[in-house]
């Protein structure tokens, strides 16, 4: 037990270190290049750090002899799928919801799809027909390409750590706010230094940011212990990129107290999170191989 325990921590330590280094070389192109790049420049390094972890899990699993094959690749069980998929919707309509009857913002932007509709070319369709074929559009293509990017960090993060430091704790609670720290503090340094923020005060974005992450990893960790698919990860790491990325927010007006409401960096999210995250808590004895009771 002691010499699976000491190999466990050794992988962590390494993988984190590997990570570290290859983030540091993604994060200063991107501090660098701050306000100076286009759209292109931004998502080749937009892609760049997501593919860090990935890379970071084949590195450490070539210098400990061990295979990449062996990261949970099974898709697991389809309700654990489409659950990920689903959970990212629910608690995106809840959030925005309230946000738009509370007048944090404003249902719906009709420039913005304006210019969907002529970028597809159907602008004669009446706007609620068009919002329904945009939104269903969204859901079932629009999925494919989030999980590309997706797959990227979750192949590190849900693939090869969570189950090195769920083998090390053997508790759900304290696998999640490890786990939820690491992934969230890894977004840090382009908080600082850059502008990965939707214009609040980089305090305020800093703290809605890392309560949203702390909480959504409850729902990571769960599933994917649950499932024992690092696919629950990518599948939902997709579906919260693609509902709030590209869906809600571009279809939300903004106001002058939008950005403290709405997206990554806003409460609304975060809060709904927070309840998910006790929810699936109360379901930690569901799952194999952990303390039930932590």
């Amino acid at each position: 037990m002691e010499k699976e325990q000491n190999s466990r921590h050794k992988a962590i330590y390494i993988y984190l270190a590997v990570t570290l280094a290859l983030s540091s070389v993604v994060w200063l192109l991107t501090i660098h290049t701050a306000g100076k790049t286009g759209s292109f420049g931004n998502r080749v390094y937009g892609y760049g750090i997501m593919w860090c972890p990935a890379l970071a899990a084949y590195i450490t699993c070539k210098v400990l002899g061990r295979n990449i094959s062996d990261l949970a690749w099974q898709w697991g069980k389809a309700k654990y799928l489409l659950w990920s998929y689903l959970i990212p919707l629910f608690y995106t309509v809840i959030g925005y919801t309230a946000v738009w009857i509370c007048g944090g913002g404003g249902f719906y932007n009709k420039i913005f799809l304006a210019q969907m509709e002529h970028d597809l070319g159907w602008a004669n369709l009446p706007p609620g027909v068009f919002l329904i074929l945009f939104l269903s559009l969204q859901a079932v293509i629009g999925i494919l390409p989030s999980m590309a990017t997706a797959l990227g960090e979750e192949i590190g993060w849900r693939g090869f750590l969570l189950p090195e430091i769920a083998g090390t704790t053997k508790s759900y609670t304290k696998t999640s706010l490890i786990m939820g720290l690491i992934w969230a503090t890894w977004h840090y340094p382009l908080f600082i230094f850059g502008n990965y923020n939707a214009g609040a005060p980089s305090w305020y974005s800093l703290i809605t940011f890392t309560i949203g992450v702390m909480s959504i990893t409850f729902v990571f960790t769960w599933l994917r212990l649950k499932s024992n698919s690092l696919w629950t990860g990518v599948m939902l790491h997709a579906s919260h990129n693609l509902f709030v990325q590209a869906v809600f927010n571009p279809i939300t007006v903004e106001n002058s107290h939008t950005k403290y409401f709405i997206g990554e960096f806003g409460i609304a999210l975060p809060s709904v999170s927070l309840m998910l995250a006790i929810y699936f808590w109360t379901r930690r004895k569901e799952l194999p191989g952990l303390n039930s009771q932590s």
